[in-house]
């Protein structure tokens, strides 16, 4: 397999095995997101250690090794984005592979379990038009103070929702337009939805227009911006305000 049918194909599988530890009715709450995530995490790493050799590696549920700082390509995968929306039986969560090539997001894939769906950075669908007023994913749990700002500057219609990953597919898939985050977050949390955005044709970046840098030291990211290209500058425009 291609890098890109690896991180697509792992993805699904993942989210096969994540629904049947769901639907085995063993666990519930917590102790369900923690199991899902043991069985998810030891399933992806030990496929990409099988077989991607030679690459790093970044889960957010292993160890972490300096050892990937000087590898030019890195995995990074999050098991379970959305471990609380898993735990809860929710629908908006999602599996993240991608792989970084000296700090880019060159390629991903976002499985969506329990929409049945993978989206993917080899398979680009077309991104449906915005509509007159645009729609602003935010967390469910604790929406940012710049997303809520933002979105009162632009009218826009608020939509909560769980993972990261499934708030970024949300405007690949047409079903909101502008994913503004800035409560802080980890590389795999958006590695592998930018990589997806990206490949859709979207604008992805720090809310300052900068680049999202991956496989660095201190995998913390405060902040990150996805949406149509046509409305970046709205959204830039808008935090000025702020």
């Amino acid at each position: 397999m291609t890098d890109a049918e690896l991180a697509a194909h792992l993805a699904e599988v993942a989210g096969r095995l994540l629904l049947e530890v769901r639907g085995s009715g063993v666990f519930s709450g917590k102790a369900l997101g923690n199991a899902g995530d043991a069985v998810a995490n030891r399933f992806l790493v030990e496929a990409l250690r099988e077989a991607r050799t030679d690459d790093g590696l970044l889960s957010e549920e292993e160890k972490d090794s300096a050892e990937r700082l000087s590898q030019s390509r890195v995995w990074i995968v999050d098991p379970v984005d959305g471990t609380r929306e898993y735990g809860e039986e929710r629908v908006d969560w999602a599996v993240h592979v991608a792989l970084a090539v000296d700090g880019k997001p060159v390629l991903g894939a976002v499985a969506l379990p329990g929409a049945d769906a993978v989206l993917r950075s080899d398979r680009p669908v077309v991104v449906p038009p915005a509509p007159e007023r645009l729609r602003m994913v935010v967390s469910r749990t604790r929406p940012a103070a710049e997303a809520m700002g933002v979105a009162a500057a632009l009218d826009a219609e608020i939509i909560p929702m769980g993972s990261a990953g499934a708030k970024a597919m949300a405007v690949v898939l047409g079903q909101a337009d502008i994913y503004l985050h800035t409560g802080g977050q980890y590389e795999w949390d958006s590695c592998a939805p930018a990589a997806v955005a990206l490949a859709h044709g979207l604008h992805v970046s720090r809310i300052d227009g900068s680049p999202l840098i991956y496989n660095q030291r201190d995998t913390y990211m405060p902040d990150l911006l996805v949406c149509r290209p046509e409305h970046a500058p709205l959204v830039f425009e808008a935090l000025k305000g702020l």
